[in-house]
């Protein structure tokens, strides 16, 4: 029966965990020989068993088959996207998140809230964020994204006298939205908040940048003053790291009435670095923020922060009953704060690897990432099969492969890539730029080192003499 497996299963609790850390042990050994990415074997499963068999034999058929066909992610050669690989204190962290299982929709039944405030206390320190700011976690860029347009939202419609928490969107005219090179996240957030992919202003940016015109935008606020709007702004463009001048965003909110969304993913790391901060000056100004932890915080999937100046609109939003409007404001449960009222202890690997490595732990990775990147710009800079599409400005690198003078198709590009991926030394993602099919190269692991450099680009030059 399968609850005596279950019995089982308890009694061998130790002997379970202990495979699991021979496998992970077994699984950072051979990180290095480890292939970036997997053109992966289809399985044929046998569906669901009848009596089950037991958490050893499903760890052996998973050890011995699954698991060979997962990418390596993790390693220091996964330039895709930008994936972080997770420090060991945040995995020290994470295994305990599933231990505890906990949670965390308040700060009663246990210490987990309370430890959740306080690691988001040391994120607003690490990105110098004023104590105006709350800050909760969420799942990813794309949740946190949602999470601060739909108090822009709840804002807006604030301006025209209507509370649509309560009364819907069905009385509240369009709302304007503009920006200048928003994340495809930004797009998914509006389409499930009812405003529409369509309705963004897509507003000039700066010549060969991804950085908003601020004469631009000035002009755009201008025809629509009077009219509260929400400009989402660029703290780190995917494609080339451009920052919209986010001081300057600042200051034009003294003259217009608008809601300033920054969607800083990943680029909001720039804060960590004293060569860089200056990149994030005036992200103090916003009234919402997203942040990524999965990403250059180099914790484990899933998780990332929004943080907001607003508070009070935010329960406004996602308050889960009517009876808590008569609590304190201050100290809000998690639950009426996000769309998720059941939530994982994403806090605790962010605790342990701030605890662990604190901010010049950070400072290190943000620099070691934007030198590994300017070293791989430094190889295309020298090469004829290779060329930059745009400078590099931070830790991606955006370039292309350049035969004879010929632009090649998003496809040529892929079937590239793909054959990249096979080499198994590196994996990387295409991408869009200005028009243009091109590669981007991400560095956010903490693992990644100029010898890894080395071999990336040994993979790519191999890789192009068979193809070109």
């Amino acid at each position: 029966m399968m609850l005596d497996k279950m019995e089982v299963d308890k009694q061998d609790i130790k002997e379970i965990l202990n495979y699991v850390v021979n496998e992970a042990i077994e699984f950072y050994d051979n990180l290095d020989s480890y292939p970036a990415a997997v053109n992966h074997q289809s399985h044929f499963p046998e569906g669901l068993p009848i009596e089950g068999l037991g958490t050893m034999e499903v760890l052996k058929e998973f050890t011995s088959t699954y698991s060979k066909s997962l990418s390596g992610s993790v390693g220091p050669r996964f330039l895709g996207f930008v994936t972080g690989g997770a420090t060991p204190a945040s995995v020290a962290g994470d295994w305990l998140v599933s231990i505890y299982d906990q949670n965390v929709t308040s700060v009663e039944d246990s210490i987990a809230g309370q430890l959740e405030l306080e690691t988001i206390g040391m994120l607003r320190e690490l990105f110098k964020l004023p104590k105006e700011f709350s800050g909760t976690f969420v799942s990813g860029a794309t949740m946190a994204n949602l999470v601060g347009l739909a108090q822009a939202r709840q804002w807006v419609a604030h301006q025209h006298g209507i509370d649509i928490s309560q009364e819907g969107l069905y009385s509240l005219p369009n709302i304007i939205i503009a920006s200048g090179s928003p994340h495809s996240s930004i797009y998914k957030s509006l389409a499930i908040l009812g405003m529409g992919r369509q309705n963004v202003n897509l507003i000039p940016c700066l010549e060969n940048r991804e950085a908003i015109d601020i004469d631009k935008l000035r002009g755009f606020l201008e025809d629509h003053k009077g009219l509260p709007c929400i400009v989402v702004a660029n703290a780190g463009t995917v494609n080339t790291v451009d920052y919209d001048d986010l001081q300057a965003l600042g200051e034009l909110k003294r003259e217009f009435s608008f809601w300033l969304h920054v969607d800083a993913a990943f680029g909001g790391f720039a804060a960590c670095s004293t060569n860089y901060c200056q990149l994030v000056n005036g992200m103090d100004k916003a009234d919402s923020i997203t942040i990524d932890a999965h990403k250059w915080l180099n914790v484990p999937y899933d998780s990332a922060m929004q943080f907001t100046r607003h508070k009070q609109i935010q329960i406004e939003v996602f308050q889960n009953n009517a009876a808590y409007l008569g609590n304190s404001i201050d100290h809000p449960e998690f639950v009426h704060l996000t769309p998720e009222n059941s939530r994982r202890f994403r806090a605790l690997p962010a605790w342990f690897t701030l605890k662990a490595y604190g901010r010049l732990g950070y400072r290190k990775i943000v620099d070691t990432s934007v030198e590994l990147a300017q070293l791989l710009t430094h190889k295309i800079q020298q090469s004829n099969t290779f060329a930059l599409m745009a400078p590099t400005r931070l830790n991606v690198v955006c370039f292309t492969l350049s035969f004879k003078d010929k632009d090649l198709t998003y496809d040529e590009i892929k079937r590239f890539l793909d054959i990249l991926k096979d080499d198994g030394r590196v994996f990387m993602t295409p991408t869009i730029y200005q028009g243009r099919p091109g590669i981007r190269a991400a560095f956010s692991n903490w693992r990644t080192n100029a010898q890894d450099v080395e071999t990336i680009w040994d993979a790519l030059c191999k890789v192009s003499k068979s193809q070109l």
